[in-house]
């Protein structure tokens, strides 16, 4: 099983808990366990990361397709079945709109056909005005996990030195 990681696991990351310049073991953990074939994101969201000049941009940009996967034939058909889903729900028809655009719905189209986990700061809301990650994974039986549950399952360590 892989991780597919959210933009906001890295946006929230280099912003709060994570910085570049002050806990680059994180990054690197991400590094290490893309090259074990363990933790990826997609293309779309790396496009998102990149549309803000920034260092986390920069980071973004060195990693390249090895970590933000292009779509691929396999995820032809996952897009029909959460597009047929999200428009199956009482969701605004406005809120369907906007998830078919962005990088979500291809996220959790990538897992829903590789059987991924999703990894994101998102919880599930009842909520008829936008269609969150984990509604969509509920619903299409796609596991889906914060990053803290990533981190202790994987057993990950951030040891400072002595």
């Amino acid at each position: 099983m892989a991780y597919l990681l959210d933009a906001n696991i890295f946006i929230q990351a280099k912003n709060l808990h994570y910085g570049l310049d002050f806990c680059p073991a994180f990054w690197d953990w991400l590094i290490a366990q893309n090259q074990a074939r363990k933790v990826f994101s997609i293309e779309r969201v790396s496009d998102e990361l990149k549309a803000v000049a920034d260092e986390l941009s920069g980071w973004a940009n060195d990693r390249g397709a090895s970590f933000f996967l292009p779509p691929d034939a396999a995820i032809v058909p996952s897009l029909g079945v959460v597009s047929t889903w999200a428009n199956g729900q009482n969701y605004d028809p406005a809120a369907i709109n906007t998830f078919l655009q962005v990088a979500d719905y291809f996220l959790v189209a990538h897992a829903h056909a590789h059987g991924h986990t999703i990894v994101t700061h998102e919880i599930a809301a009842a909520s008829t005005k936008k269609i969150k990650i984990p509604n969509a994974c509920i619903g299409l039986n796609v596991k889906c996990v914060t990053p803290f549950e990533m981190l202790r399952t994987e057993r990950a360590r951030f040891v400072l030195p002595a």
